[in-house]
């Protein structure tokens, strides 16, 4: 069973009684559950191959940030699709017409410490009037819960469209915390924005965010007995900063997962 067959079996058979509705649109492969938010598989052609090459254990670190810059704009795009517009009048060089503008306060976007910045700067190219909070969270090692340390947020949160990007969606806890955050802060429109997510990780969100739409390019197998993504591509974190420390005998010493 291919990991998205996984994701509809899981999904109805937690919707019970409830029809589990799914859907298919040019680029992408949205797959609902009646009471649940969609998760979103971007599988557009580019956007595979650019995450093979992010997989590639011998893509360099200049690699690896170049790829994250260049998948970030696109994952925004998708999950921006839905913005409300409006209308205004406006006066092009032949004559006056209202055309749609984007509706409401701009964007937010909020990165989750460290390896979120991997791909803000770039979606800032495709919205460059967005808003930038910052969340800091790191994992204990030994319960897997995400442990805040920096929360810093723009004005008028609840009227803004909050975007949470963070590469790994993994034991889902990160990203439950950073959500709950955000929501005791006043975000009241959000959404999830990954690149490799683990069903793990996706049943967590939605059983505490059901509201919360997820938009990821992959749904791997599962996890490892460390909390890594498998197939995966590491730590995201470690390969876009080059902080991956060599072990003595020459070869490359996992880290702490620090990811999800």
């Amino acid at each position: 069973m291919t990991p998205a067959e996984h994701r509809t079996e899981n999904m109805r058979g937690k919707a019970g009684s409830k029809k589990a509705a799914s859907k298919k649109a040019a680029g992408t492969s949205p797959v609902n559950r009646d009471t649940t938010a969609a998760v979103t598989v971007i599988d557009h052609p580019m956007m595979q191959h650019k995450l093979t090459l992010l997989r590639k254990q011998s893509t360099t670190t200049t690699e690896f940030r170049q790829v994250m810059r260049e998948i970030g704009p696109i994952l925004l795009y998708e999950a921006t699709r839905d913005l409300p517009l409006t209308d205004r009048k406006i006066r092009t060089p032949l004559k006056s017409v209202r055309a749609p503008v984007l509706a409401g306060k701009k964007l937010c976007l909020v990165p989750v410490l460290r390896a979120g910045l991997g791909m803000v700067d770039a979606m800032l190219s495709f919205a460059p009037s967005a808003r930038v909070g910052h969340i800091g969270l790191y994992r204990d090692p030994k319960t897997l819960e995400a442990i805040e340390y920096y929360f810093n947020m723009p004005r008028s949160l609840p009227e803004r469209h909050v975007i949470v990007v963070d590469p790994m969606l993994a034991t889902g806890h990160s990203a439950v915390a950073a959500l709950s955050r955000l929501k005791r802060a006043g975000a009241r429109t959000l959404k999830l924005v990954c690149l490799l997510a683990a069903p793990a990780g996706i049943d967590l969100v939605q059983s505490e965010h059901p509201d919360v739409p997820i938009y990821t390019v992959s749904i791997d197998e599962k996890l490892d007995d460390h909390a890594y993504i498998v197939p995966g591509l590491g730590d995201a974190g470690d390969r876009l900063f080059g902080t991956k420390k060599p072990a003595k005998s020459g070869k490359t010493k996992p880290s702490r997962p620090a990811r999800e």
